[in-house]
């Protein structure tokens, strides 16, 4: 009777995909192919009481997963492998044709790399002349509250794929979208440190709980970018789609 249940599963998912199943269904689902021969929903169960939601079971730290009754080591790393697949296909589906021009499909692809991550990490996003992105990169990885920056690797970074143009991101995983005065004094020493070799920085975004915030379309920020000029471009001058995020 259990392998006919698992069967009808199975069959429902492949005839209709996953629409029509509850977050328990899914679980119980994905567990089959790493519990061969218990209940898997009552397991399924536990994982969302103990992580709150599909998401939470989902985004949940290999360890503790593992502390869950039921789950053992081939089920933890199976679930982890399942969100790192699906971040992976987010991070990389139609990255070839993304340009920092087309700005909200930027800005979704730069959140989609951050999704997941606990740590504070910083991306460089490299483009060409055109500013079409052509490598996308982890530079470093930091702590819960910071991460630092090395000279060092972001111009390995960007001359390893003859960047011209860069974009520097990284999360606040447990605050808001909104840059500190870290990440400011940090951005205008990454500008300097990128025009000494002739490469452009275009921005740094700031990304948090899905938002972004872009630093180089903030006027309190822009001039670090476009130091340059006398007066910001109109553009930027009369954007306010930041100012919700409140001024820093």
């Amino acid at each position: 009777m259990h392998e006919d249940h698992r069967q009808r599963v199975r069959e429902r998912f492949l005839s209709a995909g996953l629409a029509s199943f509850p977050p328990h269904n899914v679980l119980e689902l994905l567990l089959f192919y790493s519990i061969p021969r218990r209940d898997t929903n009552e397991i399924a169960h536990r994982l969302l009481d103990r992580f709150g939601s599909l998401t939470g079971v989902l985004e949940a730290p290999f360890e503790e997963l593992c502390k869950v009754e039921g789950i053992g080591e081939h089920s933890a790393a199976l679930i982890v492998l399942i969100f790192q697949i699906a971040k992976r296909y987010l991070s990389e589906q139609g990255a070839e044709k993304i340009s920092f021009d087309s700005t909200e499909q930027f800005r979704r692809f730069v959140i989609s790399n951050f999704i997941g991550l606990k740590n504070e990490t910083a991306y460089l996003f490299c483009l060409n002349n055109t500013g079409q992105l052509i490598h996308t990169c982890a530079v470093s990885l930091g702590t819960k509250h910071t991460v630092s920056l090395d000279n060092r690797t972001l111009l390995e970074t960007a001359f390893l794929h003859n960047a011209t143009k860069v974009v520097l991101a990284h999360n606040h995983p447990s605050g808001l979208a909104t840059p500190s005065s870290n990440d400011v004094a940090r951005t205008e020493s990454a500008v300097q440190l990128f025009r000494q070799v002739n490469i452009q920085m275009l921005d740094h975004l700031v990304v948090a709980n899905g938002d972004c915030f872009s630093m180089a379309n903030h006027p309190k920020f822009a001039r670090i970018f476009f130091s340059n000029l006398v007066c910001l471009p109109d553009q930027i001058a009369a954007d306010s789609t930041w100012e919700k995020h409140g001024s820093f």
